[in-house]
């Protein structure tokens, strides 16, 4: 089992990098909170894996901290939960927050994260909330509000992202142009606009 890395980003391109390993690279897929941790290309990262073996396929998945991978791990054995809707949940809500969702059986707030309908909210409460307390705690009430900023946050860079995707510009180049213009925007549309307007060069 591969269970940590540490090597050169040779590429990045959610949700997949290549990390250089003492000249062997490797094909990663990680969620987007890993990617907002990582570096440029060229920079170090330590990644901490996840190997997913299939009859067609080995799959690496790697996480930023142990924290995440130990979610990923439990997420993948709920009924319906496969690696893909993992990489989702971990992309649009940190491990804190997740836990205090499941605590307090917040189903609305789970339904916002991609590809997690109703039903599945359910169950991800019903079947993770006994798994959770083997390993996490719910974090402070403090600690849960900052959290859910950030998701707020993480959501709407998502939005304004796929927004300028859709556009035509390539993810990486959309990423670069929405860093630069998204502190203290609370809007998409606004992100997007401030976005545009630095690229044309417009006042």
């Amino acid at each position: 089992m591969i269970g940590r890395l540490q090597g050169v980003i040779l590429e990045k391109q959610a949700p997949e990098l290549l990390l250089d390993v003492n000249g062997v690279g490797y094909e990663i897929q990680a969620p987007i909170s890993t990617f907002a941790m990582l570096g440029k290309t060229g920079t170090q990262a330590v990644l901490y894996t996840h190997l997913a073996i299939r009859e067609d396929a080995h799959q690496l998945y790697g996480f930023s901290d142990k924290s995440q991978r130990t979610l990923f791990r439990t997420l993948i054995k709920v009924s319906g939960v496969g690696p893909k809707l993992a990489l989702a949940i971990l992309s649009g809500m940190d491990v804190h927050a997740f836990a205090v969702c499941v605590h307090n059986e917040d189903v609305t707030a789970l339904t916002k994260l991609p590809g997690v309908g109703k039903k599945t909210a359910e169950r991800l409460i019903v079947e993770m909330r006994d798994r959770l307390i083997e390993w996490q705690a719910p974090a402070p009430l403090w600690a849960a509000a900052d959290n859910a900023e950030k998701a707020s946050q993480d959501n709407l860079l998502r939005e304004a992202e796929g927004a300028l995707v859709a556009l035509g510009y390539k993810p990486q180049d959309a990423a670069k142009m929405l860093n630069k213009v998204s502190t203290g925007v609370d809007s998409a549309e606004e992100m997007i606009r401030l976005a545009l307007r630095s690229t044309l060069g417009t006042q």
